[in-house]
């Protein structure tokens, strides 16, 4: 029997019993789609999450006031201690003798402040004071406007730069620039708008205003201690040499005799990056494996599917070996008629895949991995191939004689 005649009957088999072809076909179909969505979510979420730490840069450190020690595991978390961060600490961070591999220290003061403007109100989530080099460091580009400059810093000038929520909640449509707008009682003058840097879970990125430290010391909180210490160094490659620096500066500054108990914390975004890295994958991992449980579940399907066709065709089956059909022939019906099953039904759960990731899945934009594509499809065939191959091998071992008994 040739090849031809072979995949005749195997289509034969399958047009005959259209519903159950159909449903054995779904299962793979929901299997492989299941499997190149579920990775391309997690790859969208692993970019997402990628390219927000990398909009904050790759090459800054953030210094923390306060230390994780071992009281943060019976549940006091940050302990607070009497060396504060303050302006001369960052001064002297920015000492190019003593730490050669950092490129810029910017100071930050600030936290939440309500903003007014001709009876609009919008509470600013991050009301940060800071100096110019603070924006290059944290990669917040312009949109509109310009960046408040070294001088307001000197002369305490009320100017202030803000992102795209509070620019769309307090002006709308109306263009900011020059307006002057009210935050603790106190009237700033909006001298640029930042681009959209996109937000990250429940944290909106826009919804921030950046001002001259010295204007919101002032004004609006003091001149106490820093809540933080934006440190930008060299290069990314640098970043770690910068810390090592850094750490040495701080410890003579903060008076530090014990390594161990240290009254601040580093937080290095490269190795954030990298974590972040890390954990997405396995979570992408984790979801194509529970997605390709699916397909074995297909496969199951396409078992029993075609062992209650070997049944019912069993009669069939005794009179095509009585006229001289080969074992082969029988066998390799079977076979083909999983295999093109699964085939059907792996192409259109391709292309489920493919369709499904236009849309954004809880908040996530999915991005196809052109790998899953292959290997979803590639394992939905091998599947046909492998939960195909008992019953057909089941059916080419039937008897002739018995066959035909069979009612």
């Amino acid at each position: 029997m040739s090849a031809w005649e072979v995949l005749r009957f195997a289509l034969g088999g399958i047009v005959t019993n259209r519903l159950r072809s159909a449903l054995t076909t779904l299962g793979i179909l929901i299997g492989v789609g299941a499997v190149i969505l579920l990775v391309a979510v997690g790859n969208g979420s692993a970019k997402q999450i990628q390219a927000n730490i990398e909009r904050l840069g790759t090459n800054t450190l953030t210094v923390f006031s306060g230390r994780f020690g071992p009281q943060a595991a019976t549940g006091t978390g940050l302990l607070s201690q009497n060396q504060d961060l303050t302006v001369a600490v960052a001064r002297a961070l920015a000492n190019r003798a003593g730490a050669p591999h950092v490129k810029s220290v910017s100071p930050e003061e600030g936290g939440q402040q309500t903003a007014t403007y001709e009876g609009a109100s919008h509470t600013i989530s991050q009301f940060i004071g800071t100096y110019p080099s603070y924006f290059e460091a944290s990669n917040s580009l312009i949109s509109s406007g310009t960046y408040f400059t070294n001088s307001d810093v000197v002369h305490a000038r009320k100017v202030v730069v803000i992102g795209q929520t509070v620019a769309e909640d307090l002006f709308g449509t109306a263009d900011p620039i020059g307006k002057r707008i009210t935050v603790g009682g106190v009237l700033f003058t909006v001298v640029g708008v930042l681009e959209d840097k996109g937000s990250s879970g429940f944290e909106d990125a826009n919804d921030v205003a950046v001002a001259p430290l010295t204007a919101v010391q002032q004004s609006l909180t003091g001149y106490g201690a820093l809540s933080s210490i934006v440190v930008q160094a060299t290069s990314s490659d640098s970043v770690d040499a910068a810390e090592v620096e850094i750490t040495a500066i701080l410890n003579e500054e903060l008076g530090v005799t014990d390594p161990t108990q240290v009254p601040y914390q580093i937080l290095n975004q490269s190795q954030l990056l990298s974590a972040s890295t890390e954990t997405t994958r396995t979570f992408t991992v984790l979801l194509g494996v529970v997605a390709g449980l699916s397909l074995l579940v297909g496969g199951i399907g396409i078992t029993n599917i075609m062992l209650v066709a070997v049944t019912e065709r069993t009669h069939e089956i005794g009179i095509r070996k009585a006229v001289g059909a080969p074992r082969g022939a029988i066998l390799g019906q079977f076979l083909v008629e999983a295999t093109l099953l699964s085939l059907f039904g792996g192409t259109l759960g391709v292309a489920a895949g493919v369709v499904g990731s236009h849309f954004t899945i809880v908040g996530v934009k999915p991005v196809i991995a052109p790998a899953s594509i292959a290997l979803a499809f590639g394992v939905s065939v091998a599947i046909g191939l492998f939960f195909g191959s008992y019953p057909a091998s089941r059916a080419a071992s039937l008897v002739p004689v018995e066959a035909l008994r069979y009612e």
